[in-house]
């Protein structure tokens, strides 16, 4: 589950900073163009932002920045761990799928989750961007956000990578998986 702070403290935000700013200079190659002083600016000036790349970060993500909105002005952060985040996994799709498990329910959904977190799930067209960064989720699945229409006759998608391709497959929303979490975006 996520963490129920409603703010982080001076330093839970300086120390998230450092880490932040060492992850952004350490992997220039997902983010060439930008500045992170730029960054760090938007970044302190948006406390409520700072706590869900918190979560993210504790709960085994790995937030980085990979891209800019031209559109909003906003940076992009995505969760960059090699695999779906560990403090995010054996969850099902979303509220409807684990109110429907009869019994072996998971302790809560990835949509409750993002939901909790301040975050988005990623759409196949987002995965498959992220994927252009470098390889993601090679032994492990991440859920991502489903059309109404297969989530209507009870499917959920999940992507992943392998033989240096991204695949989508489909599941019932209500299965989990020790291998399936999900990977959140979130816009500064």
């Amino acid at each position: 589950m996520v963490s129920a702070i409603q703010e982080l403290t001076v330093h839970e935000t300086e120390e998230l900073i450092i880490i932040l700013k060492k992850r952004f200079e350490k992997n220039m190659h997902r983010h060439q163009d930008l500045s992170w002083a730029e960054i760090a600016i938007k970044l302190i000036s948006a406390p409520n932002k700072l706590l869900s790349l918190y979560q993210m970060e504790k709960t085994g993500g790995e937030p980085d920045v990979a891209g800019f909105d031209k559109k909003t002005g906003e940076f992009i952060f995505v969760d960059c761990s090699k695999e779906t985040p560990k403090g995010r996994r054996s969850v099902c799709y979303d509220r409807e799928a684990l109110e429907s498990r009869k019994e072996f329910k998971p302790a809560t959904s990835a949509m409750d989750m993002a939901n909790e977190m301040g975050i988005e799930l990623l759409s196949e067209k987002e995965y498959r961007e992220l994927q252009q960064l470098e390889a993601f989720d090679l032994k492990t699945s991440s859920w991502i956000k489903t059309p109404d229409s297969i989530r209507k006759l009870d499917g959920a998608l999940f992507c992943d990578c392998r033989y240096d391709h991204v695949f989508v497959y489909h599941n019932g929303a209500s299965s989990y998986y020790g291998v399936r979490g999900f990977r959140g975006l979130l816009k500064v």
